[in-house]
């Protein structure tokens, strides 16, 4: 039985499948997008969707959707669906799918009558090109196949309505045709593996309705332009195979080359091997650099998002290159911002003043996984310029007080993982002495402590007593700062502003492998945390007992602002959490980590299938929400399944 399978009564069921989305990927940010029935209700959504950097920096649909139809004596039965404004479908396609498998490839299966045909869909990871194969598995008369490309030609970010100035000549090319319907996009090439005729009627099909896009505030109709279609018979037992790409392609390589694409996918046969796809889904390689997209399908590389998600998507599922590659690049951006260079490496946000901090901890965690000292003859210099910036001032906005303590000014902008703003504004404005930021440089110290010690007593003689010394103040200015009576931390202090509310962050200063508090402190601290803020999607962001409390990620874009951060559930934290847990906890925490997981092993049959959204609503029935996969969601789960495997071989 395959792993990720939806039978007839759950495909025919629009209420239920119509929102459960699909993400195959390359490795350059393009990716093909839709919902399991194949009706698009995203504006993001799209077979073929990649970038243009001729035009902008954002991702473009170039091919919306193909329609196929099998005709029979005459009668046509269209497999397409799409949805129509006022709650209008047509063709209605879904009601022919016999069941959805997703084993190496996504795989539908049709009945029409005596006709049985399968569809499979795979992305080229090399090039800008999408294969659609159809095999006719049983027929009992000639059975003809039509199909019909819907085209956009858009930013993801836009719209298209009918109009004229779109070009609506074509080219002929082997097996096909070769379309480009705006300046500035390249030319796309529509072939088939088997000789095909094509038929030019073009018409837009016009009212296309998108209910994500509406759901999110934002308008939800569009027009799109179908030039025509391709009709070819089709035999019992054939494969025909249509290609969608910006290049052309011989047709006798179409299918072999589409092969050699499944022969490197891994299967996706279990939670755990569902993650692992996912965590490749992020890689994206462009001039010969390696990133970390921080999500789909609008997220760019993020360096917050890179250091956070690097452990969980490479050393948590043993590739120890992949995190070396990624680390590559994103060191060539720490230097170009240490040395106030121009940046020439594409992850954005390196300013904001909590990312070196993680960029310390990621490099913590490839001396758990590999050793300290392979860790210091790789990174040590890296790590220790990263602490002779901030220990310096030379961070635009992070200041060493004489407390040991980091400061950082939040109040005009925002400056952590709680970034939510309205008009310009950060809507959780935390400032001044941060509890996650002074975690990590509590952490970072201590890690930097045992470096020097275990390894660089030579290259940094007399450093070593220097780090001890500013680790042991900041121990103690933290728990004088951050600790209250009530047995919590503060989430941030600026001057007299001391933010009581009970927020996730403080859950790293007992998740990380150095905390200024003691066991006691900390086992308060993970109790209070569990009673208010664990879901079973994930951490929330606010507590319920806290003011200005909004679990529910719905409505226009200011509503879901106002929500972000304010009660959400963020799955990524969860990894954390379940550290925190087991340290304080030990070896009686194993069962409750794996009741824990459970909750997101169900969602790989919700929402985008085989991954973790961005963020889940605070309140039951924990709905996902946001962006349709997030690294750093990924990397947290396989993170905490790492973490359980370590504890469950120890006690065998």
């Amino acid at each position: 039985m395959c792993y990720l399978r939806f039978d007839k009564a759950q495909m025919t069921n629009l209420q239920e499948s119509l929102y459960k989305e699909m993400l195959i990927t390359n490795r350059s940010g393009a990716y093909c997008s839709t919902t399991l029935v194949g009706c698009n209700i995203r504006k993001y959504h799209g077979l073929l969707v990649m970038p243009v950097p001729e035009l902008d920096d954002e991702n473009h649909v170039l091919l919306s959707s193909l329609d196929e139809t099998i005709i029979q004596h005459g009668a046509e039965f269209n497999l397409g669906l799409h949805k129509y404004q006022g709650e209008n479908y047509s063709p209605k396609g879904h009601k022919y799918i016999v069941s959805f498998e997703w084993e190496q490839v996504p795989t539908w299966t049709y009945r029409v009558g005596g006709v049985l045909l399968k569809k499979q869909i795979v992305f080229d990871t090399s090039i800008y090109r999408i294969y659609v194969r159809y095999t006719l598995l049983d027929a009992h008369s000639e059975t003809t196949l039509r199909l019909r490309p819907f085209l956009a030609f858009r930013s993801v970010r836009q719209w298209t309505h009918e109009n004229n100035v779109a070009n609506r000549s074509y080219d002929e090319v082997e097996n096909g045709i070769r379309m480009c319907l705006y300046q500035g996009y390249p030319d796309l090439y529509m072939q088939t593996s088997t000789k095909a005729e094509w038929k030019y009627c073009p018409d837009w099909y016009r009212g296309l309705d998108y209910p994500k896009e509406r759901e999110r505030g934002y308008n939800a109709s569009e027009d799109l332009f179908v030039p025509g279609y391709f009709e070819m018979p089709i035999k019992k037992g054939e494969s025909i195979t249509f290609s969608a790409g910006v290049a052309p392609i011989e047709p006798e390589q179409i299918d072999v080359l589409r092969q050699n694409e499944v022969d490197n996918i891994d299967h996706r046969d279990s939670f755990y091997h569902c993650l692992v796809n996912a965590a490749h889904q992020f890689r994206v390689s462009k001039d010969d650099e390696s990133y970390i997209l921080a999500g789909y399908p609008w997220f760019k590389p993020r360096a917050r998002d890179t250091f956070i998600s690097m452990p969980g998507l490479t050393l948590a599922i043993g590739e120890k290159d992949r995190f070396e590659a990624y680390m590559e690049t994103a060191s060539k951006a720490i230097y170009n911002f240490i040395n106030k260079e121009p940046m020439s490496i594409g992850i954005y946000e390196m300013e904001q003043p909590d990312t070196l901090l993680w960029a310390t901890w990621t490099i913590q965690q490839y001396s758990k996984y590999t050793s300290r000292k392979d860790c210091y003859e790789k990174y040590g210099k890296l790590f220790k310029h990263i602490m002779d910036f901030i220990s310096n001032g030379q961070h635009p906005n992070l200041f060493v007080h004489d407390n040991g303590l980091l400061y950082a000014n939040g109040r005009d902008r925002a400056i952590t993982w709680m970034n939510s703003q309205s008009d310009g504004r950060p809507i959780v404005p935390r400032s001044g002495y941060i509890v996650e930021f002074n975690a990590l440089w509590y952490n970072a110290l201590k890690f930097f402590e045992q470096l020097i010690e275990e390894n660089g007593q030579e290259e940094y003689a007399g450093l070593k007593d220097e780090v001890s010394k500013l680790a042991e103040k900041v121990a103690r200015s933290f728990k004088e700062v951050f600790l209250n009576e009530y047995g919590y931390l503060l989430d941030y202090v600026d001057g007299q502003m001391m933010d009581w509310s009970v927020r996730p962050n403080q859950l790293f200063a007992i998740a990380f492998d150095y905390s200024p508090l003691d066991m006691k402190e900390r086992k308060s601290v993970l109790d209070i945390c569990t009673k208010e803020l664990v879901t079973p999607k994930g951490i929330r962001s606010l507590s319920p007992q806290s003011g200005g409390y909004n679990p529910m990620y719905v409505g226009p874009q200011t509503q879901r602002d106002l929500a972000y951060h304010q009660g959400t559930a963020w799955p990524w934290l969860t990894g954390f959490y379940l550290e925190a847990y087991l340290r304080v906890y030990r070896m009686s925490g194993v069962n409750y980590i794996e009741r824990k997981l459970i909750g997101f092993e169900e969602e790989l049959f919700y929402h985008c299938i085989g991954t973790i959204p961005e963020l889940f609503d605070g309140n039951p029935p924990f709905h996902g929400r946001g962006a349709i996969s997030f690294a750093m969601n990924v990397s947290g789960i396989l993170r905490a399944l790492r973490l359980l495997e370590k504890y469950n071989n120890a006690m065998e």
